[in-house]
């Protein structure tokens, strides 16, 4: 336990930030569980709004310090992509798929150096 007066005050801060960060986490985690079950139903219009409250609460928790700005990318990058996925799914269940046509690559000549 803390003895002086500047320890006590440091550990009773210490409680009350991991209490404040372990109450953002919970609420991000839950957040991103809903929203990979939306992706996972397919459900293109749930997802997109899931996917908007999601970013916005990694934005918050960024400024709040409980995460960190390069990892909040890399979920909000890795989500959308998710979620452009089911919809592009979605969109192209509609169309048929196009045949791609491939040119014949021509091997250029080597010029010989004078």
């Amino acid at each position: 336990m803390a003895n002086h007066i500047s320890s006590l005050k440091r550990a009773r801060q210490t409680e009350t930030k991991t209490a404040v960060n372990r109450a953002n986490k919970s609420k991000l985690r839950g957040t991103l569980r809903t929203l990979r079950e939306a992706i996972a139903t397919g459900d293109t219009k749930a997802a997109g709004e899931q996917y908007r409250a999601t970013v916005s609460l990694l934005d918050k928790s960024v400024q709040k310090g409980s995460l960190h700005r390069n990892t909040a990318g890399r979920y909000k990058s890795r989500l959308n992509a998710r979620v452009k996925a089911i919809g592009t799914a979605a969109v192209g269940a509609d169309k048929p798929a196009k045949a791609k046509t491939t040119k014949p690559k021509v091997a250029k000549a080597k010029t010989a150096k004078a």
